[in-house]
C-alpha cells in the first residue's frame, strides 16, 4: 500500500510539491512539540524537590500539592457535569432528530461559536452568573460549572462525529434482529463509537487541567486543599495547578518552582492520555 502511494506521488511535480509541503508541516509541528517538552523538562526536573509536595503551602516551600489535589477534584466534577450532557445531546442529534431539523442546526452553530470564545469570557460569565447571581461565591463548584460549559461543545461535537462514523449497517442489523432503538444505541452504536468519544474527553481533560483565566474569577486563588464534610468542599475556594504555575512565574520569586510545576503538569496530562488510550483500545477489542 505504501509503495502504491509513493508511486502515485512520483507521477507529477505537483504531487511532489504537495508531498514536500505536507512533510514540512509535519516536521515543523513535531519539532515544535519536541522542543517544548525538552525545554520544560530541562528547566524543571533539576528543581523538583520533596518540599514541593508538602501537604501545606507556605512562602518557603510553595508546595504544589494543594493545587494538584484541587486540579484532580475540579476535573472530576467538571466531567461528571459535562460528559452526560454532551453525549446525550449528541445522541439526540444523530440518532433521534430528523435530517434538516432546525433546532439541531441552531445547536450546532451555537456549539461551534462557543468553542471559539476565549476562556476569559467564560470566566467573566461564570463570575457574573455562578459567583454573583447564584451566590456560589468563589468556589470549586462555580469553577467546575464554568469549565463544564466551556468543554461542552467539544464533547458534543466529537461524540456526534464518532456516532456518525458508525456504519448504518450496524443499526440495520440490530433492528433486523428485533432490538429497539434504545438497545441498539447502548449495545451496538455507543460501544463502536467509544474510541472517538474518549478522544473528545481526553481533549477536554487537557483543556480543564491547563485552564487558568476562567478559574481565576470563579474558583479563586486560595492555596489550600478544599475540605469539608459531605459535599461542602465544593463551596470552598482553591487554586488549580495551572494557576499555581502562573502565579509563581508572575510573582518572579519562584521561577524555578514554576518550571518544576510545569513538569508535574506535563506528566499528569501524559499519564491521563496514556490511560485513556489504553481504555479505548481495550473497549475497541471487545
Amino acid at each position: 500500500m505504501k509503495d502504491q502511494k509513493i508511486s502515485k506521488g512520483k507521477r507529477g511535480p505537483l504531487s511532489w510539491i504537495l508531498y514536500i509541503l505536507v512533510m514540512g508541516a509535519a516536521l515543523i509541528t513535531f519539532s515544535a512539540l519536541i522542543f517544548l517538552i525538552v525545554y520544560i523538562l530541562w528547566n524543571g526536573i533539576p528543581h523538583i524537590k520533596p518540599s514541593l509536595f508538602a501537604w501545606e503551602y507556605n512562602s518557603e516551600n510553595v508546595s504544589l500539592m494543594p493545587a494538584l489535589i484541587n486540579t484532580l477534584l475540579i476535573t472530576i466534577v467538571t466531567l461528571i457535569v459535562a460528559v452526560p450532557i454532551g453525549i446525550g445531546s449528541a445522541i439526540y442529534m444523530v440518532e433521534y432528530a430528523k435530517k434538516g431539523n432546525k433546532i439541531v442546526k441552531v445547536v450546532r452553530i451555537t456549539a461551534e461559536t462557543l468553542s471559539g470564545i476565549p476562556s476569559i469570557v467564560y470566566g467573566l460569565f461564570g463570575m457574573l452568573f455562578f459567583v454573583t447571581t447564584l451566590k456560589f461565591r468563589l468556589s470549586l463548584l462555580a469553577g467546575a460549572l464554568t469549565l463544564a460549559i466551556m468543554i461542552l461543545p467539544l464533547i458534543m461535537r466529537t461524540t456526534e462525529e464518532a456516532l456518525k462514523s458508525v456504519p448504518d449497517s450496524y443499526r440495520e442489523g440490530s433492528f433486523g434482529l428485533g432490538a429497539g432503538r434504545v438497545r441498539t444505541i447502548f449495545r451496538i452504536v455507543l460501544p463502536a463509537a467509544v474510541p472517538g468519544i474518549l478522544s473528545g474527553i481526553i481533549l477536554a481533560i487537557g483543556r480543564i487541567v491547563g485552564e487558568t483565566a476562567a478559574l481565576m474569577y470563579t474558583a479563586g486563588t486560595v492555596t489550600e486543599v478544599v475540605s469539608g464534610k459531605g459535599l461542602s468542599w465544593l463551596m470552598d475556594s482553591g487554586r488549580t495547578l495551572a494557576y499555581h504555575m502562573y502565579a509563581l512565574s508572575s510573582e518572579g520569586f519562584h521561577t524555578d518552582e514554576a518550571y518544576a510545576t510545569a513538569v508535574v503538569l506535563l506528566v499528569i496530562v501524559m499519564i491521563i492520555n496514556w490511560i485513556s488510550n489504553r481504555i479505548a483500545k481495550k473497549i475497541a477489542k471487545v
